[in-house]
């Protein structure tokens, strides 16, 4: 084999060799870019589903919150009514029972 015929194979030998790693790296390179990508999904996931709890959460302990506010309001409307009707009966005593205290005293 003359010398430039066993050059050119040395070069072709270490072209197809680079290629060879080239393709290689390429490979990890997109297993490890899938890795992340899945990683980065879960935890994306993660996230919402904890987003969604904490949503969850703070509906709850609001809607609590509304139920007291309203039971307390309604209580509060009762006690006053009660207090309206006591005082609308006590006015009517009085009423009734001034006239009978004028005709005594006369």
């Amino acid at each position: 084999m003359s010398l430039n015929k066993a050059l050119l194979a040395l070069a072709l030998a270490a072209a197809l060799t680079a290629c060879q790693k080239t393709e290689e790296a390429a490979t990890t390179d997109a297993a490890a870019v899938d890795a992340a990508a899945t990683d980065a999904a879960a935890a994306v996931d993660a996230a919402a589903t904890d987003a969604a709890a904490t949503v969850d959460a703070a509906a709850t302990d609001a809607a609590a919150t509304v139920d007291a506010a309203a039971t307390d309001a309604a209580a509060t409307v009762d006690a006053a009514a009660t207090d309206a009707a006591a005082a609308v009966e006590g006015a009517a005593a009085d009423a009734a029972a001034e006239p009978a205290a004028t005709e005594e005293k006369k």
